[in-house]
Order: structure tokens, then sequence, then C-alpha cells
């Protein structure tokens, strides 16, 4: 499919008025069941955005049929469940952000995993050392009580107008009739086959025959089509409550390990009172202005708003618009990097740390990092952080740490409906194929979610906001996004995958978008850079070449990365159209839909 030129947009004008600029090159994409991958589409009706085509098609069967942008998005995401087994599904959580288009407010749901009620700060500790991170995602030990169920029934109680029943069977035709493989799944499915095969269910499912699948085949997931019908039949307190619930926890503290493998799939001490007190929480998002504009994402236990937000106000001073590229790419990476310096040091559950969520996303704190910047010079990392309480111009004088690991798998799906309403969706199950450990006849992997807790402080000689405690929800980069106008309209919903690097892809295309005046869908396809507080700057092939060598003459240092993140996002353009957009080409490309592209 040919992609738009790029045009320059003037920053101050992104309204309706630049909206319809941006959509007006973009052609109708042709529309499909499902299957065949387009990475736009403009047209009317409402809009998906997803990974997957067969997944983006289950949204637009929803939508067709009058639900509206929460049950088409619970609709997407079961289908993800099937067709995106290692990165998402009901053994997983997430984060849930909605614009109401009557209310014209964004609300958000959070729907993270959850420590079991015994977990301490030692949780990932034996004989006083971390457990190697390795060991620990294949195991009992690394998996939370999953968000993913309650979510879908969170926000359907809330804000959808269909029935849990209704939106699932999509999805779960899906998983019985089968889908086609595609180079990615097959590929995700051989990087995971060694301890794939430690666990015999999981074996048994993914590896059909012994073998991998073969590109172009039909997989069929015939147990999670029973599982998915079993939950439309009795509601998601069969996970919560019954006896999935149950298969659960006896999973969890005796995982399904095959003893010839010699692996120590250690136990995790999940209870079925850990379920059933499960709660997701109903929060307000996360929001900065940024250009006139609302950004709205998601308030800790995730710091991807914080995160996203305070970098957006780092940059909030510099002219984007008329900077040459490497001066944008030099001055994106620093105010990444300064972000990821206060994030961990003041991130982590709010339940249980005292997070200055309202101070980090302050202009104040913004500008008193943003002097640190400087166009002739690189900061060092690990950048010390400052404090959001007592923003002290250019101060240096804090205790660095590190940026943690995150596994680089999960989803993001974007929604629009004809009435308005809009959700950006990201959700997962941690590490690619997360824990590896299927729940025996049931057809989904579980989370290895815990991971994502230090598993020691990352400095001892600060608090670390990110140790393990019991229900606690450890840190998370998930960054869906909306952005509104001065009217509280919509301009621009996105997401995306990818572990720490969520944050610099949300940022990037952001800014790509909001600042470059690149069409949405090019500034999802430009190549990308991800900075986290690190020595070296991760970098893709695209961005190989003279901009490399003019950032490098002034300090920076990289290091490839063949793929960062795997973004999607709607957008809003004049006389109820919708704009979607999805990667080009990272994960094999994305499918984007809508509902008619004429009217």
């Amino acid at each position: 499919m040919r992609r738009p030129v790029a045009r320059n947009l003037t920053v101050l004008a992104v309204s309706a008025a630049v909206v319809a600029s941006v959509g007006a090159t973009a052609p109708p994409a042709a529309q499909s069941p499902g299957g065949e991958k387009t990475p736009l589409a403009v047209g009317y009706g409402g809009a998906v955005s997803s990974v997957d085509p067969d997944a983006s098609a289950a949204g637009i069967e929803v939508l067709r049929k009058g639900g509206n942008a929460v049950d088409a998005a619970v609709a997407t995401a079961a289908a993800l469940g099937v067709t995106e087994p290692y990165s998402a599904g009901i053994g997983g959580g997430g984060y849930f952000v909605y614009y109401d288009a009557r209310s014209r407010t964004v609300r958000t749901i959070d729907g993270r995993e959850t420590a079991p009620s015994s977990a301490d700060e030692d949780l990932f500790v034996e004989n006083g050392k971390p457990v190697p991170f390795a060991e620990a995602v294949s195991s009992g030990l690394s998996v939370g009580t999953p968000g993913t169920p309650a979510t879908w029934q969170a926000a359907l109680d809330r804000w959808g107008s269909k029935r849990l029943a209704s939106v699932l069977k999509p999805a779960e035709r899906l998983a019985r009739d089968g889908f086609t493989v595609d180079e990615t799944f097959r590929a995700q499915t051989a990087s995971n086959e060694a301890r794939f095969r430690y666990f015999p269910d999981t074996a048994e499912l993914f590896l059909p025959g012994g073998r991998l699948p073969a590109v172009g085949s039909t997989f069929k997931n015939p147990d999670l089509a029973r599982t998915y019908a079993e939950l439309a039949r009795k509601g998601v307190g069969e996970l919560y409550h019954g006896r999935l619930g149950r298969e659960i926890v006896e999973t969890v503290n005796e995982p399904p390990v095959d003893p010839a493998s010699g692996w120590n799939a250690r136990p995790g001490d999940l209870t079925v009172q850990d379920l059933a007190g499960y709660r997701t929480r109903l929060q307000a998002p996360s929001r900065t202005s940024y250009r006139g504009l609302g950004v709205y994402s998601m308030a800790p236990s995730s710091s991807g708003g914080t995160t996203v937000g305070e970098a957006l106000n780092i940059l909030e001073r510099t002219d984007l618009s008329k900077a040459d590229r490497a001066t944008y790419l030099h001055r994106y990476i620093e105010a990444s990097r300064i972000a990821f310096a206060d994030r961990g040091r003041w991130v982590g559950d709010p339940a249980f740390e005292d997070v200055p969520t309202k101070e980090l996303l302050s202009q104040r704190f913004a500008d008193s990092r943003a002097c640190l910047i400087k166009d002739d010079a690189v900061l060092t990392s690990p950048v010390a952080p400052g404090d959001p309480r007592d923003p002290k111009s250019c101060d240096t004088g804090g205790t660095a740490a590190p940026t943690t690991y995150e596994g680089d798998s999960t989803t993001h799906l974007t929604v629009a409906d004809k009435w308005g309403n809009v959700v950006s969706y990201t959700l997962t199950i941690e590490q690619t194929g997360g824990s590896g450990i299927t729940v025996p006849g049931r057809g989904f992997i579980l989370n290895n979610e815990l991971t994502d807790f230090s598993f020691a402080p990352a400095n001892p000689a600060v608090h670390d906001p990110n140790l393990p405690g019991p229900g606690k929800r450890p840190r998370s980069s998930m960054s869906p996004t909306i952005v509104l106008d001065r009217h509280d309209r919509p301009v621009v919903a996105l997401g995306s995958p990818g572990g720490a690097t969520i944050i610099t892809t949300v940022l990037q295309t952001l800014t790509g978008f909001l600042d470059r005046g690149l069409p949405l869908v090019d500034a999802i396809a430009a190549p990308r850079a991800s900075q986290r507080n690190a020595a070296q700057t991760e970098l893709e092939p695209g961005l190989d070449g003279d901009v490399k060598r003019q950032l490098e003459a002034i300090g920076h240092s990289f290091k490839a990365n063949p793929e960062i993140g795997a973004a999607t996002g709607v957008q809003r353009l004049p006389g109820g159209k919708w704009l979607a957009a999805a990667e080009t080409v990272r994960r094999g490309g994305g499918s984007a839909m809508v509902v008619r592209p004429a009217r």
C-alpha cells in the first residue's frame, strides 16, 4: 500500500482543520474480513487498529452490529488472546484508557496484575542473592493474579453497550476455527521453543505434533474456545471465584514441568483468596498540557503517563517543528533520559508508595530538569533524579540508579466508534511467551508480570518504590494515550508494546505527529531511538546514517536494536471520519480497519 507523503504542519494548529489536512492525503483502505494486513484505513462508522487483522476484524464486527468503542475494544482484545497468545490473554493484565464523547472526559482502568498476599521484598531472593532473571521468568514465582478478565467486565459494566458473552463470540469462533500462521507467530514460537518444551501442556498446544507451526497453516485452539465459552456463560467470576481460578492456582503453585527437562520451575504462592480479592482500579488519568493540547494516559501503577508527560513538558520550551533532524532527536533523547531517571526514583504502586504524580507532571519541575540539556553535549547516564516536591534548577545532586529490565512483549489496540468514543488499551502477559506455563486444558499462557518488580534495590542507598509487596502491582511502562484539543475533542489516540521502550515509542510518535507534521501512519513507521537513562541509546537501522554521525559527534553512543515497539493509533477527522493507522513493517505490519470506507 502506498503511504502518504509526509507534510509539515504548523504546531499551533493541531485542531480539526489541521487534522483534515493530514487526512486529505490518505487513501481509503479496502476492507477484508481478516487475514490481510493494511496499515492505513480512512472512513466512517468507527475504526480499529491492532497488530493483527483477525483481531481488528473482530472489533469491526462488533461496531457493525451497533456496539460502541468499549465493546469493540474487548472483542479485539479477546481475539488478540487467540492470535497473539505470547503477548496477551486472560492470563495477564493491562491498562484501559477511555474517552467518553458525551461528557468529553477521559477515564481509566488499572487492570495490572498483583503479587500474592504472601509476597515481600525478598520474593526473588534466594540464599541472599537475586534469582537469575532468565530462571525467574519461566516459573510460578513470576505469576501475578490476572487482571484482564476483570478489566473487560469493568469496562463493559461502566461504558459498554453489549454483554461479555456477545463480544466474546468473534474470539471464541476464531479460536475454534483457527487462524493462519504468519512469519511473526512462527518466529515467536521458535524463540520460545526450548522453554515451551519444559511444560508439556504448552508444548502440546503451541508445538503441534512436536514441531513448530508452519507458515500458512491453520492454528486452532479449541481449549481456549471452550474457556471463552465458559466465561461467556458464567462470567469472569469463574476465574476469580470458580473452578478456573482454582486451576490457575494449582498450576502456579505446582508448575506442570516435564521432569526430564531438568528445569527448576520454581513454584509460586498464589491462593484462591488472592484471586477472589482482586479488584481493578477505576482512577483518574495522568494529564499534561502540550502545545495547548491535553495529553491523557495512565497514572501509576504505570509509569507511562508520568514519564511521557514529564518528557513532553521538558520539550515544551523547544520548537521541535523548526529543529533539524539531529537537533530534534538530541532533544528527544535527552528528555527521555531525564524522565527515566525520575521515573526510577519516584514511581511505584501508589497503594504502597507515596508517588508525587502531580509534581512529576508539573511544568515547574520539567523546567528545572530541562536546563540540564545542552545542544553541544550529552548527559552522562545514569542521570541522577530530581526532587519534584522541591525542584531545584539544574540539580545534579541526587543518587542515580539504572533502569531495570522489562520484557518487550505486550500488545496495543486503539478503537473509535461513530459516536466519537475512543479506547486506547495496552494489555500484556509480560515477556514474549509470558511465563511459558499453560493452564492445562485451558488454552492460555500465564503471565510472568512479577518480574517487572525490582529483584533487589536498584540502588541500595535510595528507597526503591518498585520492590515486591503483598498485593502490590509491579511498575509498568504501558502508555495508552489519548490527546484532546482545546474543546476536549479527540485529536489522536495511540499506544505500543515494547517493555520500557513503550514510553519512548509513544513519546517519539507523539512528537513526530504533533511537532514534526508527520501523518500518523508515517509517525508510527518512522525509525526509532530509545534512551532509558542508560549509557547507550538503542537505535533502529533507519537512523544508522548521517544523523547518527552528527549525534555521535556531540557525544551520543548507540547500540543497534532491529525493532522497537509496534504502535497503533486512530485519528479524528472532520465530519465523523476516522483514520486508523498501524505499523507498516514492525511485527510483520499491523492492521487498520474502518467500518465503512465511504459514507
